[in-house]
């Protein structure tokens, strides 16, 4: 018995060492992440595909300015049934018995006309029938036809969508740069929350150890009757404390590393450690460089452009659908027929029809009307927002500017204070050591000193946060003075 409880006791201590020799350990720079963060975290791939869809929406815009070529055929089509046929001879219509079997075919190369909205195409048709009554076949053939289907006082969503499509485009490409400039911002949130956890840690350690070497000195002391009882059992509480701490880090940094590594898309056979970025660049930028680059190239302008834009279109196709309406449908071209299909295109002659057809409201209730006044209203109130969400805009992106500004000094003071908060709770804890004050004081120096770490840890954050802020408002490189770009046909592959 002795024997197997002594083996079950050596596998339980080997599981969790196998665990940890199966872990990679990967220490990552602030700088790491943000590049992990953008080619592989869920958000980044959620971007590129968002971009993809924008990409073949304007594709397919593209393609309606381009000619298409189009076969059809409708094979076979059979029929028996009575048809109407005119008698020339007694002027009337008769109807006789068929038993037919058609097989069509037609090639068109059809172009759309952006200027006017209408359709321009070239035609050939074939038809094969097969008279089953009179044990007859024939070849009806349309060698070439022109044709031309033109909208007359009608709304024109062709010219309407060359205006708005390319703005949506432009608009796809600047919010991916901006959606990736939200993944940095993500990841700079989820490293400080990570390193602020590990700091956390190290504190923790470093509080106990100091605890439990303090709280047996008070020991020592109390036998020797130096300090009072309530000195050393203010120590003990403090160890104790120290204990419980140290577990709540201990939990507190599992959690922010799985939720960093679920942001970067790594798996539970991964460990991170953080190497904490202590130097800033000594930047600063000014506000109206800054909202000047946002005017021209933040996604939210070219959006507000394009809702004023689509209003417009909308007022357009309102005004268009409440008056006269018409379609002229017009074609010329050559036909033939013969029994021997070498002898079908032989002797041509020429085809043509035209015609057009109307359409005018006349007692609609004033439902046209109404459609067009709600247009321009909604026009009106596109205006009006955008106007408004142009100034809240630059309000708040100065604003934004202004308190990046303060950050450099703030990160300064920040790391001067821990600087000093450590010195002072050292020099405090020597001090307690040789007797010069009491338990209360080197508590207070304690406190201190991790307050003061944390608050330098939240001074980086708040500095990047501000940063990849400004950046994303602007899509602008402040750092090496280059705009934000990316290989848009790579995102496509």
């Amino acid at each position: 018995m002795k024997k197997l409880f002594l083996l079950a006791t050596i596998a339980l201590l080997l599981v969790p060492f196998q665990n940890s020799k199966s872990q990679e350990l990967k220490r990552l720079t602030l700088e790491e992440v943000l590049k992990l963060a953008e080619e592989q975290s869920p958000n980044a791939l959620m971007a590129k595909n968002r971009f993809r869809a924008s990409y073949w929406q304007y594709r397919t815009f593209k393609a309606e300015y381009r000619p298409s070529l189009t076969l059809t055929g409708t094979t076979p089509y059979y029929s028996t049934a009575f048809e109407r046929v005119w008698n020339s001879q007694d002027n009337k219509w008769d109807y006789k018995s068929t038993n037919v079997l058609r097989n069509l075919g037609s090639l068109a190369l059809s172009q759309n006309i952006g200027l006017t909205g209408g359709t321009i195409s070239l035609n050939s048709d074939l038809t094969l029938e097969n008279d089953f009554e009179r044990d007859t076949r024939n070849y009806i053939t349309v060698p070439v036809s022109i044709g031309l289907v033109q909208p007359l006082f009608r709304y024109n969503s062709l010219k309407w969508q060359k205006k708005t499509e390319p703005l949506k485009y432009s608009a796809a490409k600047q919010t991916y740069l901006s959606n990736i400039e939200a993944v940095h911002t993500q990841a700079v949130m989820n490293f400080f929350s990570l390193a602020l956890a590990q700091s956390n840690k190290q504190i923790a350690e470093m509080n106990f150890a100091n605890a439990d070497t303090l709280y047996k000195i008070a020991q020592g002391r109390y036998e020797l009757g130096t300090i009072a009882e309530n000195e050393l059992l203010e120590l003990q509480l403090s160890w104790l404390n120290t204990e419980t701490n140290r577990k709540e880090a201990e939990m507190n940094l599992r959690d922010r590393e799985i939720r960093l590594k679920s942001f970067l898309g790594f798996n539970e056979n991964v460990r991170l450690e953080l190497i904490l970025p202590t130097e800033i660049p000594p930047l600063q930028v000014e506000p109206n460089e800054v909202l000047e680059l946002a005017k021209a190239n933040n996604p939210t302008i070219l959006n507000q452009e394009l809702t004023v834009l689509t209003a417009q279109s909308a007022v357009a196709q309102a005004k268009a659908e409440k008056g006269l309406n018409a379609n002229l449908i017009a074609s010329y071209g050559t036909r033939d027929q013969d029994k021997d299909f070498n002898l079908a295109y032989s002797n041509s002659s020429q085809q043509q029809n035209i015609r057009m057809g109307i359409s005018i409201p006349i007692l609609d209730w004033g439902l046209g009307r109404g459609r067009y006044k709600m247009a321009q209203s909604n026009l009106e109130l596109a205006q009006v927002t955008s106007d408004q969400a142009l100034v809240d805009f630059e309000q708040n992106l100065i604003l934004d500017v202004e308190q990046f500004n303060l950050q450099k000094a703030q990160v300064a003071v920040a790391a001067k204070s821990d600087t000093v908060a450590m010195r002072m709770y050292e020099v405090t804890k020597q001090r307690f050591l040789i007797g010069k004050i009491a338990i209360l004081e080197l508590n207070n120096a304690d406190t201190k000193k991790d307050s003061n770490r944390r608050a330098f840890i939240q001074a980086l954050q708040n500095y990047w946060n501000y940063y990849y802020n400004i950046r994303s408002l602007a899509l602008y490189d402040f750092l090496n003075r280059k705009p934000l770009e990316t290989e848009f046909e790579k995102l496509l592959e």
